[in-house]
């Protein structure tokens, strides 16, 4: 029996190792979550696309220019976008049109072709930084395709000057109605 009593005292006496608390610092992780989300807003602000708008001259009277330094309506070309891929230009403005609209296609023999005959004939009388205005309207019915081709033939025709807007005129709508 004074063998059990010696085994036991010895593991009884056996030394054990401490526990300590385990505390996880997370000061570095709030830090960092922080930087984080402020970056993460920082580049949602900046990739939301910016618009600017057009500024038209005011100097308009019954569809001709009256004052000095304003954009003449020979220059100023109106490209109304419809379904089916068709588009209705116009030159001049839709109140007092220099030419009766057309009815043209996206392509090198219809649009293109229309674009480059007119940026050519205005910068022969202007020079090439006064050449061809081109005003680009989307109706509802055309699609995000028709836009980009529409800018892909500006690029080709190296039109100067063009804008997109939003807002159709009700002279706008009747020439689509009646297209």
């Amino acid at each position: 029996m004074s063998d059990y009593n010696n085994e036991f005292r010895l593991i009884k006496n056996k030394i054990r190792s401490k526990k300590l608390n385990h505390r996880v610092d997370l000061t570095a992780m709030v830090s960092i979550s922080f930087l984080l989300i402020v970056f993460y807003l920082v580049t949602i602000e900046l990739s939301k696309p910016k618009a600017l708008n057009l500024g038209m001259p005011s100097c308009i009277d019954y569809g001709r220019i009256t004052c000095h330094g304003c954009y003449r309506t020979d220059r100023i070309t109106t490209l109304l976008l419809d379904d089916n891929n068709k588009i209705i230009s116009y030159k001049g403005l839709a109140i007092f049109p220099d030419e009766k609209p057309k009815v043209l296609r996206y392509g090198k023999n219809s649009i293109r072709k229309e674009l480059l005959n007119t940026n050519y004939k205005l910068n022969a009388l202007y020079g090439k930084y006064k050449g061809a205005i081109v005003i680009i309207k989307p109706s509802k019915n055309s699609t995000f395709g028709n836009l980009v081709d529409i800018l892909d033939e500006m690029a080709i025709a190296d039109i100067p000057t063009y804008a997109i807007v939003n807002d159709l005129t009700p002279e706008d709508t009747k020439l689509i109605a009646s297209n």
